[in-house]
């Protein structure tokens, strides 16, 4: 079996939880002057960034995950934790002048964040090169470096491999010459709703505009389900049933997995998607981005409880 090529980020999550609200400590009229310290007696450090995720998750479903990312000086308990889980990391390049890169989040009674990211090693993306890894069938092109994504997304072009292209938060970091390019290099594509908005916004597609450029394009809208338009044909995919919604963070990225999953193994879409739609589900329930375990067994048995019927792959 071909390997699934991973490209994007490796980060670490700080985050902390201020048991008041911030509207309670801001002052309106002194916002120019702002100078305020949250006292976050709770904290957690969680692995996290899209390569990681999305190979932690397919890795769990059985695929063959090969992270392509660039981490930082601090890289060590992540690697012993890949090592540990049996993730290849022979294509996470390390830049020993840098930290990994990292978001340190303090949420608060209201569930309002506020976020500090540092990108560190993940700016040094481009230094990886598709070319490097073997016997690769299918890739992904996640939120990482600028650079990196751009030549990325090229050189799986030029090599003849079908890849998705997965801009998430990295959107902002494009103009509408620059996604259409990523549109018309790519195979597929894959958003959310909000980032479907941005991407029709600075390209003029439509939704059949984009998946005439591509084999598919598959937008997800959260607990109403995703949606795939490919081949003329639009398709909706239901969301599967969740026990209990504890922490959203990397639910795409267990998607994203599904998706390739599928899409490796040549799934029909009204499969593929709701495999993704399943394995978002299952992550929803667990804090963190790869603290959720599961086995095949468990998979059958909640995609027929969820969608009433046999999953035949």
């Amino acid at each position: 079996m071909k390997k699934a090529l991973i490209c994007g980020s490796i980060a670490y999550d700080n985050i902390m939880v201020f048991q008041d609200r911030f509207r309670n400590h801001i002052l309106p009229d002194k916002v120019h002057m702002l100078s305020v310290v949250f006292l976050v007696p709770e904290m957690r450090r969680e692995l996290g960034g899209c390569a990681g995720n999305i190979a932690y998750t397919l890795n769990l479903l059985g695929g063959e995950p090969l992270p392509m990312a660039t981490a930082g000086k601090d890289f060590a308990p992540y690697g012993e934790w890949m090592d540990g889980c049996g993730i290849d990391r022979d294509h996470i390049a390390i830049i020993d002048s840098e930290f990994t890169a990292q978001a340190f989040i303090t949420t608060d009674l209201d569930d309002n964040q506020i976020t500090a990211f540092h990108p560190g090693a993940m700016n040094f993306a481009h230094v990886n090169r598709v070319g490097d890894a073997q016997g690769i069938g299918i890739g992904i092109v996640a939120p990482d470096g600028r650079e990196g994504m751009l030549a990325h997304a090229t050189q799986f072009a030029e090599a003849g491999i079908p890849f998705v292209f997965d801009p998430g938060q990295g959107l902002p970091m494009f103009d509408g010459e620059e996604i259409r390019r990523f549109i018309d290099l790519a195979t597929w594509l894959t958003v959310n709703d909000y980032e479907w908005e941005l991407v029709a916004r600075s390209t003029g597609y439509s939704p059949e505009e984009a998946a005439r450029r591509l084999d598919a394009l598959i937008v997800t809208r959260g607990a109403r389900g995703s949606e795939v338009y490919t081949g003329g044909r639009h398709i909706e995919i239901p969301a599967a049933r969740a026990e209990k919604a504890v922490d959203p963070t990397g639910c795409g990225d267990a998607y994203r997995a599904g998706l390739l999953y599928g899409l490796e193994r040549g799934l029909d879409w009204e499969t593929t998607g709701r495999v993704a739609s399943l394995l978002g589900t299952i992550k929803v329930a667990h804090h963190g981005t790869q603290r959720h375990r599961f086995d095949a067994a468990e998979v059958e048995h909640r995609y027929r409880e969820s969608f009433g019927r046999r999953l035949d792959w």
